[in-house]
């Protein structure tokens, strides 16, 4: 077993022998002199840390921003990482120099976040509407400057040059690596995952680790076994037919938000709220099922859209069933401890289908939901035909409401209907109270979404992401 984590780090190759379960900011700050890369909020919310990363199993793909203090060492074998140090190769980038003209930083400590995430968007797209730039600074926090200069520096800024790739030739991902006492397997098939998982039964099955390496950052535990799901091909593959989405359980949001958005953009719109950039590029459709929150945003809407789950074991292989049926109660699932997540199907759009989710929250962007409500509908004119109505943030688990889809059938979408849909949703759900909201508020919001969804049908207000 090798001890050794191979990785090119602003075109050249390193090579660290480093606890799998350290954090790639201590690696890069303490280990190899990255200064540039700080240490804010530790959790993946402030953007300080903020890295492009290419991973091994998608090519020479234009980097995506990630946050550096919730990867970890396990991540990052033959991946690509740029850091701030890295993107101007000896001199100021374009977008550097125009960010030191206009005055985009006063306290500085949050700069260079913010120019790598920058650095990604104007590496993607040359000319970035100004949505875009705010996306792409969702993840960032900025307290002394205030994003209009940041802003205008962006789009000053015509791209943005990047180290050269490693000429060297591509890394080889290592089957394992252990350092420190900590160990991390990367199996390739999900035979050799369930293998692996039935050998280290107390190991961390990780992908993204945008929820699960929030511990690690607060040094408030070690990772002794860890099994990278993501190295598994077929996890990570998202195949996109005629009628249907086949989604493996470590394709992450990024990916799932820009194959959805012209189908459902509704739904693309939802998972851009959700996690900025930085999140939505490392966290996988699998990890926010699996962890069965009550207020996931993913689920609401999958189990909408009639999303199926699929688990597999060695000893009973592979079973798929409605996703709805996963969740058992708070935190508890249908998997079994021998399981694993392999992947979801979710049926495209038919003619007369009418979908739409929203999330309410304390924030737009980046925060945890109070209620999030999923509508899928299928009409005959204004008459509902189908009805499919999923909420988080309700109860214990992510539930459809039976008794308010039975009250809406065979009638139309309208005023009328929804006063119907309201008094019935009361019968599907107790919400419970706490620091985001009342039970009573979170009635009232669950039943005024349904008027919300009378008035996007009727064309007074719609809210769906740009393409």
């Amino acid at each position: 077993m090798n001890s050794v984590t191979s990785f090119v780090l602003n075109g050249e190759i390193v090579s660290v022998e480093a606890r799998p379960d350290m954090t790639l900011l201590d690696l890069l700050r303490d280990r190899l002199g990255r200064k540039g890369t700080k240490e804010g909020c530790a959790e993946g919310d402030c953007g300080a840390c903020t890295i492009l990363f290419s991973r091994p199993d998608t090519g020479k793909e234009h980097p995506k921003p990630a946050n550096a203090c919730i990867m970890t060492v396990a991540q990052i074998e033959a991946a690509e990482i740029t850091t701030v140090e890295g993107i101007g190769d000896g001199a100021l980038s374009d977008l550097q120099a125009r960010m030191a003209e206009n005055g985009s930083s006063q306290c500085g400590y949050c700069t260079p976040g913010i120019v790598m995430a920058l650095s990604g968007l104007l590496a993607r797209n040359d000319h970035p509407a100004e949505d875009d730039i705010h996306d792409a600074l969702a993840g960032n926090l900025c307290r002394c400057t205030g994003y209009k200069p940041i802003v205008e520096a962006a789009k000053a800024s015509l791209g943005i040059s990047f180290p050269k790739p490693n000429e060297t030739g591509d890394l080889s991902v290592r089957p394992s690596t252990s350092a420190g006492g900590s160990t991390v397997v990367r199996p390739t098939t999900v035979e050799e995952l369930l293998t692996a998982k039935r050998d280290f039964p107390d190991a961390v099955l990780l992908a993204g680790g945008t929820d699960l390496a929030v511990s690690l950052a607060a040094y408030e535990t070690q990772w002794q076994h860890i099994i990278l799901a993501s190295s598994v091909s077929s996890l990570r593959t998202l195949d996109v037919t005629e009628d249907a989405y086949d989604i493996g359980a470590a394709v992450t949001w990024e990916e799932l938000m820009h194959a959805v958005l012209e189908d459902y953009p509704s739904f693309a719109t939802l998972i851009k709220r959700f996690g900025s950039i930085q999140i939505r590029s490392m966290g996988t459709v699998g990890g926010n099922v699996g962890t069965a929150s009550p207020i996931g945003d993913g689920p609401p809407a999958m189990i909408a859209l009639g999303a199926t789950v699929t688990l597999q074991s060695l000893a009973r292989g592979r079973r798929t069933f409605p996703l709805e049926d996963f969740f058992l109660d708070y935190r508890k699932t249908e998997m079994a401890d021998d399981e694993i997540i392999t992947g979801f199907t979710m049926l495209r759009p038919k003619p007369n289908q009418f979908f739409r989710t929203y999330k309410i929250s304390k924030r737009y962007d980046q925060d945890i939901s109070t209620v999030c409500g999923a509508f899928n509908f299928m009409l005959d004119g204004d008459k509902i035909v189908e009805a499919r109505v999923a909420y988080g943030g309700m109860a214990a688990t992510p539930k459809r409401a039976p008794n308010a889809e039975a009250a809406i059938v065979g009638n139309a979408l309208n005023d009328q209907t929804a006063t119907a849909f309201a008094n019935a949703l009361a019968l599907d759900f107790t919400p419970l109270s706490d620091w985001r909201g009342t039970d009573t508020y979170r009635m009232r919001v669950a039943q005024g979404l349904f008027r919300r969804l009378v008035a996007d049908h009727g064309g007074a207000r719609v809210e769906v992401m740009a393409s």
